[in-house]
Parts: C-alpha cells; sequence; structure tokens
C-alpha cells in the first residue's frame, strides 16, 4: 500500500473550479472517480488526515499511488464527465450498480431487417426494444396473445432462414400467429409496420389500437362481413385481456419511474417501477456493493446516473417524472442532465403524500424484500470463493491475495489449426470482457511447450509495453493540459466509443493447462520478460496435481478442497474458450476458394465478385473488362485475376500428363 502522503499534491496547486478527479493504483489503473464543486477543498479532505477517514475511503486512498485532476466549467458538464470516465473505466471503488437479470424481458429486434419478438434475459443488446421484466409464466402468455393481433416474426435465425430456402413457412405461419415474411407473404416495410405496432401496444399506446379495431368490427357488421368481425372480435378480446392484467394505480395520464431502495453498511438494493398510462407497466432491480463512503442523495445519484444513462438512447425510456425516496444530490443540474437525453423537460421529485406517496411504500418494500433474498443467495456463493481462495493462497504458500488468477489452454488436432485461451477470474469470479484468443503459428506451433510460452510471452510483453507508455506519457511536460484537453472532448461528446485496452492488469496467478513442462515454459517465458511478481502454477488433467515451476513432486489438494474446484473450474472454462476458438478456426480452413490465392483480392472484393458473377467458373471465363463490373474491381486488379487464373491453368496443363481415357494408359509428352 502507498502512503497518502507521498502523492499528496500541493495544495497551492489544485484549482479551486468544479472538475473530476481520479485516483490510480501502481498499475495505473483508475481505482475511483469522483467531481467536487471546489476541487482543491475535496482532495485536500482526502490528504488532510488519511487515519481518521471512513473504512472504505481509507482503502482507496491508501490504494492509490497518485490523482489527478481535469477542470470543468460547471457542475452540470462535471456530472457528465463524471459519469462518462465511470462508464468507460469501471473503477472499483465507484459505485456500480448490477442489473438484476434474473426476470425476462419481452424483446423486439429492431435492429434486424425483419425484427423479431423474443423473451431475454441478461445484457441488453443495441437495436432492441425491451418490455418489462415479467415473471416467466406472464411473458410468455402475454407474447403469445399479442402475436395474434400482431403476427411478428419470433423464429429464430435458422428456422427463418430454412423456411427462405424451402418456401414453406414454419407452423407459427401457418396458424396466423406468423406473418411469414420469410416467404414474402408481407414486405419487410409491412412486416417492420407490425413490429412498430407491437412496440406501441406494448409502450401504453393499448386504447388506441384497441379502439381502431372497434371501427373495424364495426365496418365489417355493417358489410355483412361476419367472419372477419368474429375475428376481429376476438383480437379486441386479446387486446384487453393484456391490457387489463396490469392494474391502475395512478391516473391516466401519469408516466413516470418511482424508484425505492433499502440498504446497510454493506449493500443497497433498488426496486424500480415503470408507470406508463397509470399503469404498472414493468419493474426493474439493482444491488450494489457500497464500496464507496456515498450517502443516500449521492447512491440516488448515482442511480439515475447510471440507469437513465445507459437507456437514454432508447427512445420513451426516460419519462416525464421520476419520483425518488430522497432527493439525489445537484439535483438540478441531474434534471437539466436528463432532460437533454430526453428532449423534453424531466422533473425529478420526492413523493410526499397521496397515492404516489402509497406507491413508493410498496416499491421500498420490493427493495427490502430483494436485498433480503440477495444476502441468502449471496452467502453461499462468496463463503465458498473466500475459502477457495484462502485454501489455494496456503496450499501454495503465496505471500499475495490472489485477487486475479488467469489461466491458459493450448488446443490443436495433430498440430494443425493451433491455438491459445486466455480466461480470467476476478474474486473467485469470472470476468469475461477480459477474456482472449491467441492463434499460434511457426516455430511457436511445434509443440504444447512452446506454443505456450509463446503465448504467454506475447500476454505479457503487451501488459510491458502499456507499463511503459504510461509512464513515459506521465513524465511528458504538459501531461496535465492534455488530460485536460482529453476531458475537454469527453464532455462535448460522451457518445464516442471507448477503445478497448488489448490487456488489463497483470494478475497474481498464471494457470496452465498442464503439468511440469508446460508449467516450466510459462515460468521461463516470465523470466525471460523479467517479471518476477507473478506466480505460476499448472494443473495436470491425470490426477489433478498441482505442479510448481522447478519442482519434482506436485501438490495434492484434497478433493473435497474449494482450492480444487476452483481450479478445476478456471481449466474446464480455459479448455471450453480455446476449443470453441479452434473449431472456429478450424471450420474456416476447411472452406477455402479458388479466390483466395488471388493477390490482392479481400474478402469484401472476392464477395462483390461472386454476388455479380455467381460462381467461381465463370469468374474463371470473364475478361478484364468484364471483371470491372464488379464493385471495387479496378482495371489492374481485374488483370491480376485473369493473369492469375490463366497462369494457373497453365500450370496445370503443364504438370498433368495426357490419359487415354479408354484404357487409362499415361501417354507421353
Amino acid at each position: 500500500m502507498a502512503d497518502p502522503s507521498s502523492y499528496r499534491p500541493q495544495t497551492g496547486e489544485i484549482p479551486t473550479n468544479p472538475g473530476v478527479y481520479r485516483f490510480r493504483d501502481p498499475h495505473g489503473r483508475i481505482i475511483y472517480v469522483g467531481k467536487a464543486k471546489n476541487l482543491r477543498s475535496r482532495l485536500n479532505s482526502y490528504f488532510a488526515n488519511p487515519g481518521g477517514l471512513l473504512p472504505k475511503t481509507h482503502a482507496m486512498v491508501y490504494a492509490a499511488s497518485s490523482v489527478e485532476w481535469t477542470v470543468v466549467g460547471s457542475e452540470l458538464e462535471s456530472l457528465q464527465l463524471e459519469y462518462t470516465w465511470i462508464k468507460e473505466f469501471k473503477p472499483r471503488f465507484n459505485v456500480v450498480f448490477r442489473d438484476d437479470k434474473t426476470y425476462p424481458y419481452l424483446a423486439v429486434t429492431m435492429g434486424e431487417k425483419y425484427p423479431r419478438v423474443q423473451v431475454l434475459r441478461g445484457e441488453r443488446r443495441k437495436g432492441t426494444r425491451y418490455f418489462g421484466p415479467y415473471t416467466a409464466g406472464a411473458i410468455r402468455e402475454t407474447m403469445d396473445t399479442l402475436l395474434r393481433v400482431f403476427p411478428v416474426r419470433s423464429c429464430s435465425a435458422g428456422v427463418f432462414k430454412r423456411a427462405q430456402a424451402s418456401g414453406r413457412p414454419c407452423l407459427l405461419g401457418y396458424i396466423d400467429k406468423c406473418a411469414a415474411p420469410c416467404v414474402g407473404r408481407v414486405t419487410p416495410e409491412e412486416h417492420r409496420a407490425l413490429a412498430e405496432d407491437f412496440c406501441a401496444f406494448m409502450g401504453g399506446e393499448a386504447k388506441k389500437f384497441i379502439s381502431r379495431l372497434e371501427k373495424d368490427m364495426a365496418a365489417a357488421v355493417a358489410e355483412l362481413d361476419y367472419e372477419r368481425a368474429a375475428r376481429l372480435r376476438d383480437d379486441i378480446i386479446a387486446l384487453r385481456k393484456v391490457f387489463e392484467r396490469n392494474a391502475v394505480v395512478l391516473a391516466e395520464d401519469t408516466n413516470a419511474d418511482i424508484f425505492a431502495l433499502h440498504e446497510d453498511e454493506l449493500e443497497a438494493a433498488v426496486q424500480v417501477f415503470h408507470i406508463r398510462g397509470g399503469r404498472v407497466r414493468g419493474q426493474r432491480g439493482w444491488v450494489v456493493d457500497k464500496v464507496e463512503d456515498s450517502t443516500t442523495p449521492d447512491l440516488v445519484e448515482h442511480l439515475l446516473q447510471q440507469v437513465y444513462g445507459e437507456d437514454g438512447e432508447s427512445e420513451g425510456r426516460i419519462p416525464r417524472e421520476v419520483l425518488v425516496p430522497v432527493a439525489p444530490s445537484n439535483s438540478e443540474e441531474l434534471a437539466l442532465w436528463l432532460g437533454g437525453l430526453r428532449g423534453a423537460r424531466v422533473d425529478i421529485r420526492v413523493p410526499q403524500r397521496g397515492d404516489k406517496a402509497a406507491l413508493m411504500s410498496t416499491v421500498r418494500e420490493n427493495a427490502e424484500q430483494s436485498l433480503k433474498l440477495h444476502k441468502t443467495r449471496r452467502a453461499g456463493d462468496l463463503t465458498n470463493r473466500s475459502l477457495a481462495l484462502q485454501e489455494l493462497q496456503e496450499a501454495l504458500d503465496l505471500p499475495v491475495a490472489l485477487l486475479r488468477i488467469e489461466c491458459f489452454d493450448v488446443s490443436h488436432v495433430q498440430g494443425t489449426n493451433v491455438v491459445a485461451s486466455m480466461v480470467v477470474v476476478e474474486d473467485g469470479l469470472p470476468k469475461k470482457s477480459d477474456y482472449r484468443k491467441f492463434a499460434v503459428t511457426g516455430p511457436a506451433a511445434a509443440d504444447d511447450t512452446a506454443a505456450m510460452h509463446d503465448v504467454l510471452t506475447r500476454r505479457f510483453r503487451h501488459y510491458l509495453q502499456d507499463k511503459t507508455a504510461q509512464v513515459e506519457a506521465a513524465e511528458l511536460p504538459g501531461h496535465q493540459a492534455a488530460v485536460n484537453a482529453m476531458a475537454d472532448a469527453a464532455v462535448l461528446d460522451t457518445t464516442t466509443p471507448v477503445p478497448r485496452a488489448k490487456f488489463a492488469y497483470p494478475p497474481n496467478l498464471v494457470v496452465v493447462d498442464g503439468g511440469k513442462p508446460q508449467v516450466n515454459a510459462a515460468a521461463r517465458a516470465l523470466a525471460d520478460l523479467g517479471i518476477d511478481d507473478v506466480y505460476v502454477v499448472g494443473l495436470a488433467k491425470r490426477l489433478e496435481e498441482v505442479w510448481l515451476p522447478d519442482s519434482d513432486f506436485p501438490v495434492i489438494l484434497p478433493r473435497t478442497s474449494e482450492g480444487l474446484y476452483l481450479l478445476q473450474r478456471i481449466r474446464d472454462e480455459a479448455h471450453r474458450f480455446a476449443i470453441s476458438f479452434h473449431r472456429q478456426k478450424r471450420g474456416k480452413a476447411m472452406t477455402v476458394s479458388a479466390l483466395d490465392s488471388v493477390p490482392g483480392l479481400g474478402e469484401s472484393k472476392r464477395k462483390a465478385l461472386l454476388a455479380e458473377f455467381g460462381s467461381v467458373k465463370k469468374i474463371k471465363a470473364a475478361t478484364a473488362m468484364e471483371l470491372t463490373a464488379a464493385k471495387g474491381i479496378g482495371p489492374s486488379l481485374a488483370e491480376a485475376i485473369v493473369t492469375h487464373f490463366t497462369g494457373a491453368e497453365e500450370s496445370a496443363e503443364a504438370v498433368a500428363p495426357a490419359v487415354n481415357m479408354t484404357t487409362g494408359e499415361i501417354l507421353e509428352t
């Protein structure tokens, strides 16, 4: 741990303007992002008496090794920049609300050519509109009912392609629960209109559709078309069934999100009810570890930042009114920011009396029950993970806690298509965003030990390069001014995608799939790079023994050891990840085209040629002038294609002997 006095800035160096500050650890990682109306006052509070800080703030200050800041023009800009950097760097000491993914959502993939209605859990996907969450039974019933009125595609991509190829729709197309765009019953534009109507109904415009169907039914009756009137009647009953499922809780013109939270010293649970048209249209929940010493207003501010920062791009996600249990910090600036995302005014209020206050009590009760359930479920997992990490540390006699473990595995078939995988575990849980794949070629693909040495060298060489670049950048004159310039750009454009780092900070422990040879190869790779603070072990499959570098005998962990279970899970995950990459690479190697060997002809131009001519045979027969009709094919490239195929045919004729097709006799040339 670093002494805060070793990196404390001089008081006179810190401006008194509003701004955003960042604490970094010895590896250069940003571990905390905060904002302040007065940077000098806020930063001095961390260093004036470090021993008197609250426990979590004390841990953060002593884990850091440097602090830097960025001055902004207003408190609204500091709010925007703080959100941008928390989203980009995910600092370990900032509160991050984890969405409760146990509930399913009704999703419509509006980003596809033919939108699809489906039930989804987990992370939200770009270009997809979500409704809910619902209970598992209710969402299936709702989806089945609405497909009767809005027959949007609900099949998978595989089923859709098979129907296109065969010219026959699936069962849903025959029973009128799908408009069957796969066989051309409706155009893509007509199908998208159906999906838009589906979304509009789920978004709260139910009365409009019911009224329209009632008018159509009356018109059908007037025309004595009783069969159509009966179908419309059944559609109206179906829509009313879905519409009336949600109870009316507020006035029909009320569109609001009602947040409530329940917290203790370590964690907080948040629940929100989405009220649209006076009815409860959905419910969401989050649970957060209180890794920073935040007050309840601070928690509410971070909650609204993260929830609406993620959802602000989705049309209609931010309502006119946001009801919260306590007023958030910087309430006025937060309302302005939300108004900018929504494109209209947003009110943030604390209900004091009436129906809204009563509904807030219901939401708060849900948050309390959610926290109790979370603690019950997490207790066993957290205990086992802590026990596993402690057992490993003691069994391997390691002086550091195993906060991050990386496991490497090599996969191939008889030395062909050699690949490797890297999986990451932090605090006993997989961190899939840091998983990596490696393609191994050349001398490194000779055997498993050479491949392991190559992969470890590449992984940690990147780490050393990034570390050197950070040190050099920090030593350059004007570094703080450059940081401020980048921050100004982030304030102006918070939607710019963040470039993803190739590798994160180094692990405490490297696990390799294999025995003594693989372990020694991994240890040699680290030694060659001069890295001596990362420990290496190997887990052999035969007897599940743990090997250490330069050791003649393995470490045998008890079969019931939680530490052994953890190593096995990591090893199996690395093996699965490597196998999936190997299959993908092998599949690509098996699909080879004669166009692949044409110099200067990339994938997009190969596709353009095939789209224009239909087959490789026709491409070979085409002249250079005819080839230029394909998109992206110029005269010089067309000549190169003709020359390539002409030379290949002449070479084949020169090598291939003449054969008497009647007798099979090879004729002399």
